[in-house]
């Protein structure tokens, strides 16, 4: 698992298909989906692990993403 759309991937396996539409909340519902499958036993804690670290990262993108466009804006 290299990037989000593997974590998608891995996500739809087991039927689960998340689309909020909003890519921040779209990572958020995925992690909490992952969280549910991990606990239930049915993913390895490597392959967990992995995904909340995609996750993870992803999410500090699109909060990055937010601050720039907010700062921009307040500059208008």
């Amino acid at each position: 698992m290299k990037n989000l759309h593997d974590v998608q991937k891995l996500l739809k396996k087991f039927n689960i298909i998340v689309y909020v539409g909003k890519r921040k909340w779209d990572i958020e519902l995925m992690g909490i989906e992952l969280d549910n499958l991990y606990h239930a036993g049915v993913v390895s804690k490597k392959e967990y692990m992995n995904a909340k670290l995609i996750l993870s990262h992803e999410h500090e993108v699109e909060e990055e993403k937010e601050t720039s466009t907010k700062d921009s804006n307040r500059l208008l």
